[in-house]
């Protein structure tokens, strides 16, 4: 491979990058960008050059003082060490996970813990921190799931990636009786099998699945 051949990737990541700034900040309006990028902003996904669009009209309708604001919360957030960014991050993509009830139960704690006396408020995060690193992002599942996660927790362990958002579908759809019901069969299942386990509760019609789970139980 030449030195130029080589150069290419990381110009065009550059390239990239300087449009996305240029969105960003509002500093160019798409139709007059230059030939090259813009080229590359028809490559980008229809959705991320809606929300960089998005993002440029916001900073255009900014006054100096909200610009002002949001450099000084930005730089905040870039002083902080990657693994709390990482972490943040993942709380945030979570939070947009949930479905709107969880959301408003979770809410609803908040502002119930919110209210609490210091004292009790310092021993309940006391008993979170004591929780192993596990159990805690299992929380990040929403109030229901993470309320039944230590039981659930060896069928979620090692889960393949294109099972993911299939089986947290399936979970919040079971009512908290099949939820248990659910923990006895992954109790009851020895690691080697529990990916039969996955695939055939993923492969059962929410109508069947008191039947299944009737059936699984007997056994």
């Amino acid at each position: 491979m030449s030195r130029a051949d080589a150069a290419r990737p990381r110009a065009c990541l550059r390239a990239v990058a300087l449009l996305g700034l240029s969105l960003l900040l509002g500093a160019v309006a798409a139709q007059s960008l230059p030939p090259e990028y813009e080229k590359l902003a028809q490559r980008l996904p229809a959705d991320a050059r809606a929300r960089l669009q998005a993002n440029a009209a916001q900073w255009a309708a900014w006054n100096a003082e909200q610009r002002a604001a949001f450099a000084t919360r930005a730089a905040r957030w870039n002083a902080l060490p990657a693994r709390e960014r990482a972490n943040a991050r993942e709380r945030y993509a979570a939070w947009l996970a949930l479905p709107a009830d969880e959301r408003a139960l979770a809410q609803a704690a908040a502002a119930r813990y919110a209210v609490l006396p210091p004292e009790q408020q310092q021993a309940l995060r006391a008993r979170f921190d004591a929780l192993d690193g596990s159990l805690q992002r299992g929380w990040l599942l929403g109030p229901s799931l993470g309320f039944d996660y230590a039981a659930l927790q060896p069928l979620l362990a090692q889960l393949p990636p294109e099972q993911h958002e299939p089986m947290l579908r399936v979970l919040r759809e079971l009512s908290p009786q099949q939820r248990k019901d659910l923990a006895v069969l992954v109790q009851r299942t020895p690691p080697q099998a529990r990916d039969a386990l996955r695939r055939e509760l993923l492969a059962t019609r929410w109508d069947e699945r008191d039947g299944w789970f009737w059936h699984k139980l007997g056994q």
